[in-house]
């Protein structure tokens, strides 16, 4: 039983788990992930176009021109780096958080708000809806039964082998706008086990992990290191960040279809505002830290 994020094929697991290492209910958390949310929703101009998401070229930091530099904090050396010497976190830098919501394929073909803790059976479909509240990298790990760890996101064949997402832009994986219908869930099968995602969210790319022209050079040249496997040291960091304390809000949406704004957001690269659904569930980091680690298990009965 494997994951893929391949366009070749989507072949998955059953039931569905969110466990989050060291997590604590806060209500707070679901108001401060959506404060940077638009209050309006973006023009819609008619030819909107899906955000790139290869990595940014603007400088990086909050700084603006005309403004004194920012105060910053020690840099945080407990988390994942992406460089050797990382540069510091600004302090008013948000904390760093993910919404998550889970959505079946229902008799219709619709796509529906579904628990995430249901027992799911074989040929049920389901899709992840990601959101994030800062611009940001994503790289998603899948581990079968905690065997080997492989990345499925960022992909060669997919986004340009990008990974760059911006706040409150909603990602979906697999994608609704792929060619084939077996293509844009993951179906389950009668093979039973555990696939664990890891969900990690950086302010900057990680350092030994390739992406973007690297990423499609690397595969194109050396299929045998395609999918990437993170080095051991890459993983160990990603076990001891997943150790950090998350903050986490949940919301009972069982059953609601995907919205017509949430699908435009998706497949056209709009960003959601206010008042759009709200993810089913929020986990924010306890502190202004430069990665946050969560899971989402798949599990089959």
């Amino acid at each position: 039983m494997r994951l893929s994020v391949m366009v070749l094929a989507f072949v998955c697991v059953c039931g569905v788990t969110i466990a989050i290492a060291a997590t604590a209910q806060d209500d707070d958390v679901r108001g401060a992930f959506l404060t940077s949310r638009p209050k309006v929703k973006p023009a819609n101009t008619g030819t909107a176009a899906k955000p790139s998401r290869r990595r940014t070229k603007t400088t990086p930091g909050p700084n603006k021109p005309g403004k004194p530099p920012e105060k910053t904090e020690k840099p945080d050396t407990s988390g994942l780096s992406s460089k050797p010497s990382e540069p510091a976190t600004p302090v008013n830098a948000p904390r760093l958080g993910i919404g998550l919501t889970l959505f079946m394929r229902d008799s219709n073909g619709m796509a529906v708000r579904v628990d995430p803790d249901r027992v799911f059976s074989k040929g049920d479909r389901v899709r992840v809806l990601l959101e994030t509240n800062t611009d940001g990298y994503l790289y998603i790990f899948n581990s079968t039964d905690n065997g080997p760890a492989t990345m499925i996101y960022p992909h060669a064949d997919l986004d340009e082998a990008g990974n760059y997402l911006q706040a409150h832009v909603p990602f979906e994986i697999p994608t609704s706008l792929a060619t084939e219908e077996r293509l844009r869930w993951f179906a389950f099968d009668e093979n039973a086990g555990t696939e664990r995602l890891f969900l990690v969210f950086t302010r900057e790319p990680l350092g030994g992990i390739p992406i973007d022209d690297e990423l499609i050079a690397l595969c194109r040249d050396s299929r045998e290191s395609c999918p990437v496997k993170p080095s051991a040291e890459v993983w160990a960091s990603v076990q001891k960040e997943l150790q950090q304390p998350l903050k986490m809000d949940k919301k009972q949406q069982n059953g609601q279809a995907e919205t017509a704004s949430e699908q435009q957001a998706t497949t056209r690269g709009l960003g959601l505002a206010k008042d759009d659904p709200q993810p089913s569930v929020v986990m924010m980091a306890s502190s202004a830290r430069p990665t946050l680690v969560a899971t989402l298990d798949l599990i089959h009965k």
